[in-house]
This record gives C-alpha cells, structure tokens and sequence, in this order.
C-alpha cells in the first residue's frame, strides 16, 4: 500500500488505570476496573456497578474534557508529536462522543428548572462539538476539527474520518479518539430500558446486560511515510475501516447480523484482506442478550465455514464507555499487536460462552498477531469496524485514491415554516422573512424561524412518526420531499445508499425532555420512548428504517460547519469508490431552552423586555443533498 497510515502515539484512561499502560496490564492480568459508582446516586438505578476512572481528574472543568486532555495529553507525548504555530494547521481533530459534556449540560437544566436561573455561557460552552473546541485550544490544533456522533460507534467512526483526512493529504497528522463520561442521562436511561446488569456485566457468557463505563482513548494518526521520516516508532499500521446501517430497530440489532457483516466485511474490502487474515477479533460485546446473541451470527456470516480466530470482549473488565468505545478498543488492539497478547473477555461466572467462540476466559493468552478487527454497534443501527495489522505486515494492498467523479443527483429543504424546497424557494425570491417573534418565559421577545412539525408529520407514516421527535420529523420530512422532487429509489439502490447525518446542535428536545423527567420525578420520569432519541445519530437511524438505507453512515455534530464537513466526508468515501451514493441529511431544531440560550449569547438576536439587541435570528431547518459517483448516476 503507498499511502498506509500509522499509530505512532496512544493514550488511555479508563476504569483500569490513567494510562495506556496501567489499562494494558490491568486488562491482561483479568483485573476488573468495574466498581461502586460514586458521582452521583445510583439509588433508583438497576445496578450501583459502573466502570468509572479512579485517577484523579481535573476538577476545574468538565469531566467529558478532562479524560480527553488527559489521554490525548498521553497520546502525544509517547508520538514525540510537537505542535508548533507553523504546523498547527496541518494536524486534524477527530472526537467520537455521544454524550459530551453533559455532566455540565445536566447541572445547568437542573438549576434552570429548580432556581430559574439559566446559565447560557456555560451551556453554550458543553455543547457536544465544543469538546473539540476545548482541545483544539488547550494544544494549539488549528487544523480540521470534527466531532463524530453516532452513539456507541462514534469513536470507530472518528478513526474512519481521520484515515479519510490523511489518505486525501488535508493535514499531517491527526489526534483521533472518543471519550465520554458516566453521566445521570445514560444511567437512568439504560436503567428505564431494562439494559443494565444488576451486578458486573458478564459479556457473551452470562449476558444478563451491560455495565456503563467511562473513559477516553486518543491516538496519533499519520502517514507510515511522515513517521519515518520523523524517526517515530510506528506502533500498527490503520489497514481499514468499514460502517453500515442495519435500518432495523432504533435500539435492536438486526436479529439475523447482516448489518455488522456487512461492516466488517466493507474493512476487509478497503484492506485488501480476507476474513482468513484476521488473527483476533475485539468484539462489541455489551452484555445484553441481544448484542451478545447477534455479534457471534454476523461473525459467522463473514467466516462462512471458515474457523473463526479468538474473539474477547474488553468491555468485560472495562464497562460500556458508548462513544468512546470504539477509540478505546481500538487502542486496546493496538496493545494486542504490539505485545502479542490476547485480552481476556473477564467474569464469565464460569460459564462456557453460548456462542461457542473462543472468549479468551478470563486469562490472556500469547498469540501470534499480524491483524486484528474491531467491532461497534450502535443505537440507530449503525455499525462501524476498524481493521489493524502490525507494523512489520506487508500484505499487497492497493493504494487509496480518489479517482471516481462525484456528482449531486438531488437536493431539498425545509426552512421555519416553509414545508418544501418549492416553498423554501418562492420565500427566497420574495424575500419573505419566515421567522416570528416568540415571547420567552422571562417575557422577552425573540424572533425564530420555527418549523410546522405538524404539518411536516402529516407527510409521513403515522406509525413511524409516534417515535420521533422533532429532529426524526425535520429529517424525514426533507428525504420525503427529496423523493418527490428527485423520484423515490428501487429497493436495490435504496440497500446501497448511505447516510451521513449532520447537526449543529443535536436532538436538544429530546434531551432536555428526557432529563426534566428525571430531575422531577427520577426513575418515574425517564421515558423509555424519548431515551432512544436523545442520541445525536437518532434522526439517521428513523431514515434508514423508513427508506431501507444499508450503506456507509456517518454523524457528525461540528456546530456552524458540520454540513461542510459532512459533504467532505460523503464525497471522499463516494470518491474512493467505498459507496455508490451517500445522501447528505442536515437538521437543526430549536426548542425554548435553546433560544433562551442563544438570545442572551453575543451575536443572536435577543434582550430583555424592552432592550432589544440585533444579530443572526435561529430557525428550524433541514436540508437533504444526494451525492453520487458519476458511474452510478449515468445507470440510474
């Protein structure tokens, strides 16, 4: 391969340890990080067990922030990677996280409801993309700063983005991770689902459910060329990744595991490499008996016949760390690579694994390793894998390269109240302003563009639409109205179609929905129906089961850039020939408690009572944009 790409620097923090090091050992010697949750009460939860980091932490900021800065910290000092103000621009950001920094977001809504003061600098400063921005602004990074959210794959999918930055030669090098923090919306919302073990999660054997965690994985990413040239020791070589839809079930795998082949199977493709080649398996393996029943079927979807190498699940020593997990087991692969050990899958209540894989029970093992594949399944039905090999593997690979045409075959979008394209159009060449004035619960008055949800819903099913909420209806509705504009696709294309979805803010109503319950009635008042969408990739997953998109997906949530970034990403893949045709979906809604924090923010328009203050007016809006390869077009 001309252009792989290298792991010249880790760092780690988990409930093992503060370091990739002290994680590593902990793990191999079959030590559970997994203990009595002490941030916050676990009286009404199922289970007081949670992974939770025992090394200190900077108490000055969030907890999301600090086990970022922590193990990217980690990451760049073991590269020997300096960032100096004439390189800046050349190394890339890429975050996976699905909760960022909520610990804050929730302390913030409680004193909102309890005192009725709300404190919008700092809720503007725990914005999901603003974990990025912490970062990037503590170590200089002046270069592409992305926020990748697809729930529990969102650190898989950030490792993806990064290999496509570095294969197109936008930057130099990129600090690639996920982290996210135990926080009282997981925990109570997991518990509401019925998901969490009672005691410490027992993956693909016991599978009694999981066992939330915490933590933060960051590696430093570059090209295998760069390294040498630097003189860097590469620890293993990136040699794929691959992401599917399973549009299936907002919180179910698809029970017969097609999806998560498909995702594996897409890494091996962009590999150049046979299933025959993976010499250890790092399973999602949450616990819950439907992830650890499904898991094991897509594995065998992709062996065929085929003996299928050792497989363990780290999550058993660690809990669930949701985005961050992808970035941390890849890290853990990595380790496995680089010291030829198997990790074991730990607290198996000694019980064989139902599965009939080989779990590596409860003690690591030496092994032989030249590649290894990692997996992550995610709300929304979204799959993402991550395929490494050893720095000393040279298989035959040919080289990524962008030679495919990409074109926009559709586009559409829905602003404030103007319901389709058409409408949007005819208020553009009138000029017709679509925003009203909206008078706040302090009794201010501020204009917002805002959506006609319901008339937007009468477009669609019935039946679909009871489970959305408003970012799953903006975003459905503007695919509805791409269809009708551009002609709805065979199932066939439908199957090859991929979704990256893009927000700036995220599923706000949903989350702040979800957490008011909480905060005035605790456990009585977390909806197992709103939990699902408080998830930042819930709107693509709706998408993916209404229209029965199966291809490459992504989520991003990059604030004021995540739909350049999101056209970037979609026409890279599209251009290297990883997808036939990705539909680019954008949406943003703004409930009350949004536009109370941006009308009190420099640069919105907003005041108290009677003082007025120009700037940029929010509106409710989603855009849907349809790219293709030129080849697949002309078919078409």
């Amino acid at each position: 391969m001309s252009n792989p790409i290298a792991v010249t620097g880790i760092g780690l923090v988990t409930a093992n340890g503060g370091t990739a090091a002290e994680c590593w050992r902990a793990i191999c010697a079959g030590t559970s990080g997994i203990r009595r949750n002490t941030l916050f009460d676990t009286t009404e939860l199922l289970t007081e067990w949670a992974g939770m980091v025992p090394t200190a932490q900077d108490p000055g900021v969030d907890r999301c922030y600090a086990l970022a800065g922590t193990a990217v910290r980690e990451a760049m000092a073991s590269s020997g990677l300096d960032v100096d103000p004439a390189s800046a621009e050349r190394v890339g950001l890429v975050v996976g996280s699905s909760l960022g920094a909520m610990p804050t977001l929730e302390l913030v809504h409680r004193v909102a409801l309890e005192d009725g003061y709300l404190d919008a600098d700092r809720a503007a400063a725990a914005q999901l993309h603003c974990v990025a921005d912490h970062l990037a602004g503590h170590l200089g990074l002046q270069g592409p700063r992305i926020v990748t959210s697809n729930a529990c794959a969102a650190g898989a999918i950030a490792v993806g983005y990064a290999a496509e930055l570095l294969w197109h030669g936008d930057v130099d090098y990129v600090v690639c991770g996920g982290v996210d923090p135990l926080t009282t919306l997981s925990a109570n919302g997991f518990t509401c689902l019925g998901a969490l073990d009672p005691e410490p999660c027992s993956p693909m054997s016991a599978s009694t459910g999981l066992t939330l965690g915490e933590g933060a994985g960051f590696m430093i990413l570059e090209r295998a060329d760069n390294a040498r040239a630097r003189g860097a020791t590469v620890l293993a070589e990136l040699a794929g990744y691959g992401t599917s839809c399973d549009g299936y079930h907002q919180t179910a795998p698809d029970p017969g595991g097609e999806g998560a082949s498909g995702s594996m199977a897409a890494a091996l493709r962009m590999a150049g490499l046979a299933s025959s080649d993976i010499d250890y398996i790092n399973l999602h393996g949450t616990g819950t008996p439907a992830n650890d029943a499904v898991e094991p079927k897509a594995i065998r979807l992709l062996f065929g016949a085929a003996p299928i190498p050792p497989a363990s699940s780290t999550k058993s020593g660690l809990g669930h760390t949701l985005g961050a997990a992808g970035a941390i087991e890849t890290i853990c692969s990595v380790l496995a690579l680089i010291h030829q050990q198997l990790p074991p899958t730990i607290n198996t209540r000694g019980l064989a694994s139902p599965s009939g894989l080989d779990i590596v029970p409860e003690r690591s093992k030496p092994a032989e390793l030249n590649v290894v594949l990692t997996n992550s399944f995610a709300f929304g039905g979204n799959n993402a894998t991550v395929l490494l090999n050893s720095a000393g593997f040279k298989p035959e690979r040919a080289p990524v390269s962008y030679d495919t045409e990409v074109v926009i075959t559709g586009a559409a979008a829905i602003a404030a109240d103007a319901c389709t394209t058409a409408e949007v159009l005819a208020a553009l060449q009138a000029q017709q302003p679509r925003f009203m004035p909206e008078t706040l619960a302090d009794g201010s008055q501020v204009p917002v563009g805002r959506a006609d949800l319901k008339a937007l819903a009468r477009r669609l099913n019935p039946a679909k639409v009871r489970r959305m909420d408003p970012m799953g209806v903006l975003a459905s509705a503007v695919v509805a109205d791409l269809h009708t504009r551009h002609g709805k696709p065979t199932r066939q294309q439908a199957e090859e179609t991929g979704i990256v979805f893009a927000t700036g803010y995220g599923p706000v109503t949903a989350v702040s929905t979800f957490d008011e319950g909480i905060i005035r009635e605790g456990i009585h008042g977390a909806n197992a129906l709103v939990f699902p969408n408080t998830v930042v990739n819930a709107a693509a997953g709706h998408l993916a089961m209404q229209n029965r998109f199966r291809g490459y997906t992504a989520t991003l949530a990059c604030g004021g850039t995540s739909t350049i970034y999101a056209l970037q990403l979609a026409a890279r893949v599209i251009a290297r020939g990883g997808a036939e045709r990705i539909l680019v979906v954008v949406a943003d809604e703004f409930p009350e408690i949004a536009v109370r924090v941006c009308s009190r923010l420099p640069g919105f328009r907003g005041g108290t009572p009677g003082r007025r203050r120009r700037g940029a007016v929010l509106a409710e809006a989603a855009v849907a944009i349809l790219l293709e390869a030129r080849p697949s077009a002309g078919r078409r």
